[in-house]
């Protein structure tokens, strides 16, 4: 086994202070987190573990016939409650909290309860274990895993696992993971009958328990699960098992199984050094970012069957799941980390800022499922509801944006023996470490408001490293490391460098820029990032964008609500003639960069169109309830 040669500065190890992603992190932690664990409660997620250890101690006792049906609707549900102790175990690297520790050990007892004494856990089963209680689950374990999300439940049990044990030290979830895991590798270790997850997760879940352990029967078992797929004639392109992994050169299917199945063969390369998975992973992500990503960052584009769609195929009225955002996320981290390349980087700030934060609303306790790019202030698109939900039936996008927003600081920095990598510009307190010692990093920004960043650099003691910090392409006039996306005027914006009070003019590689020296406590670097407003336009391929235009800002995409435009946004047209002027408003949707928008072109008439007023960031929509919303609209050239 390999290790890779830049890590993830550890999401213990970076507090935000502030600021954008500061402010929702916060949120999270003192909003979603409580509500997403009492929505366990509510929705009787956490009574399934109850009846399960209920029904072993029955029929222990001598009822051999009792079982219970479950009282949720999917063999997934206890998903959501791994989830939510995720998320919340992160939030304890982030603030003491002892109500909290106490509140998840006693949540983990239950789960615990629940696990049979082999180490197999799976509520579903165990509760009603004489008959399969949904189509989906098989009439004996693993027999019909395409369906039964056995492994994927697994997976989301091993991450919380492994986050509860790295946030508090205990052991007490960390032990179900173990004994659920040599359950599993009793089972499939021998690699004599395939293991082919319908639902992919766990690959990336035994990755993580391999780097915890450091037992490689984990990323041993994870490759299997790779190997396994597309060895049977009937498998569909809709879980990703109609070829075998090697094979599989496009992104097809469910996008939130895709996307988490092309990060676990990144886990995978990366604990191996396979050269074969981390060509056919590079050549699907150029596929999804160059033919199949909406400009927001989302992705799985067809409502039906929650999937990618054909090359180009990018309609405004899409889906883009919000679990999809964020599996992309994790897979685009990862590339980051198998070749130091900032387009990698890049690509997970488009995503993060406009696609996966525009799932959740600015009070953390109202989400979308999906993530339209168009609506008509009336459809109920998102799981039943016009506007943002407080939960859903299938609950899979809340507890993940919990968990996400809560690691979010592992997200922001990297480290290699000699070199640190700042990816994400946010005001962050950062701790880590080079083959020189200990250093601390202090970013203080408002981005992505405004491109002036100040880093802190203060190692133990003088110290020769590298620190990277990260050239956006859209500072480069490109929206995107492909041309799906092109900015009408494309020429580089200005950017200037200060170390110390004087002008630095540093080499740039694989979109960094790169400062070799000798650090001393104190140093001081200024890097500062135009941001103009920038005109979008769409490759001639996509259908949907063809004499369309789009705004955005640095990383921030705009979108056209309309509770801005006194409800209407269906006859906007943007002129070319129209200037847009970013504004801040601190006390505007909890303090943003508004465009406004005018033109004075004097052969504009009234009568034939209307010119937008403001463009607020395509995030912040419908938090002012239910409203029309438009990100492209026609470009009039008003000639």
């Amino acid at each position: 086994m390999t290790a890779p040669a830049i890590q993830p500065v550890a999401f213990t190890r970076v507090r935000l202070r502030g600021g954008v992603l500061g402010r929702r992190q916060q949120i999270n932690r003192e909003v979603t987190v409580p509500f997403a664990l009492q929505q366990c409660e509510d929705s009787l997620r956490l009574k399934n573990f109850d009846l399960a250890a209920e029904t072993m101690r029955r029929r222990a006792a001598g009822e051999t016939s009792f079982q219970t049906k479950p009282p949720t609707e999917f063999p997934f549900d206890d998903t959501d409650v791994y989830k939510c102790i995720e998320g919340a175990s992160y939030c304890l690297s982030l603030a003491p909290d002892p109500a909290l520790v106490a509140q998840l050990e006693d949540m983990i007892a239950r789960v615990a309860a629940a696990q049979e004494p082999d180490g197999y856990l799976y509520t579903w089963r165990t509760m009603h274990p004489d008959s399969p209680a949904h189509g989906w689950v098989g009439p004996a374990r693993w027999v019909q895993e395409r369906d039964s999300h056995e492994t994927y439940n697994l997976g989301h049990l091993f991450e919380a696992g492994v986050a509860h044990a790295l946030a508090t030290g205990s052991r007490s979830l960390i032990d179900v993971c173990l004994r659920a895991a040599e359950n599993l590798h009793r089972e499939f270790g021998d690699e004599q009958k395939p293991l082919s997850p319908g639902h992919p997760l766990i690959e990336m879940a035994l990755a993580r328990l391999h780097a915890f352990t450091g037992d490689a029967r984990w990323i041993q078992l994870a490759r299997f699960c790779l190997e396994s797929r597309g060895r049977t004639p009937d498998g569909i392109a809709y879980n990703q098992e109609h070829l075998p992994v090697l094979q599989q050169h496009e992104a097809v299917g469910h996008a939130v199984r895709a996307n988490y199945l092309y990060s676990g063969i990144a886990d995978v390369a990366a604990a191996t050094g396979s050269t074969a998975h981390i060509r056919l992973i590079t050549g699907l992500w150029e596929n999804v970012v160059g033919r199949k990503l909406h400009l927001t960052g989302g992705c799985g584009a067809r409502t039906e069957l929650e999937s990618y769609g054909d090359d180009y195929e990018l309609p405004h009225a899409c889906y883009n799941e919000t679990c999809a955002a964020i599996a992309f996320l994790y897979w685009s981290h990862r590339m980051f980390l198998l070749t130091g390349q900032g387009r990698y980087m890049d690509v997970f700030e488009r995503t993060l800022y406009n696609g996966t934060l525009s799932g959740v609303s600015l009070t953390g306790d109202r989400f979308f499922y999906p993530n339209t790019l168009e609506y008509d202030g009336i459809t109920k698109n998102n799981h039943g509801h016009a506007g943002r939900a407080p939960w859903f039936g299938c609950a899979c996008c809340p507890p993940n944006l919990m968990r996400l927003l809560a690691s979010l600081g592992g997200y922001v920095a990297a480290a290699g023996p000699d070199d640190l990598w700042l990816n994400l510009y946010a005001s962050a307190e950062i701790t880590t470490a080079t083959s020189a010692g200990p250093v601390a990093l202090a970013v203080d920004t408002d981005y992505p408001w405004t491109g002036d960043i100040t880093v802190r650099v203060n190692p133990a003691t003088p110290s020769d490293f590298t620190l990277r910090l990260r050239l956006p392409g859209w500072n480069t006039g490109r929206p995107l490391p492909t041309d799906l996306y092109s900015y009408f005027n494309d020429e580089p914006a200005a950017w200037s460098l200060w170390l110390n009070d004087a002008p630095l003019h540093p080499e740039q590689e694989n979109g960094y820029l790169k400062i070799t020296r000798r650090w001393s406590a104190g140093d001081t670097l200024r890097l500062s990032l135009d941001m103009p407003v920038r005109r979008v336009t769409g490759h001639p391929a996509i259908a949907s964008t063809a004499g369309q235009i789009a705004l955005e800002r640095g990383p921030v995409v705009y979108a056209f609500e309309g509770a801005d435009h006194a409800g209407y946004v269906a006859t906007l047209t943007l002129p070319d003639t129209a200037s847009c002027r970013p504004v801040h408003r601190p006390d505007f949707l909890g303090g943003a960069t508004v465009l406004e928008i005018t033109d004075d072109s004097p052969s504009f008439s009234a009568a034939a169109t209307a010119t937008p007023s403001v463009a607020i960031p395509y995030a912040l929509w419908a938090n002012r309830g239910p409203s029309p919303m438009r990100v492209w609209l026609p470009r009039c050239s008003r000639l």
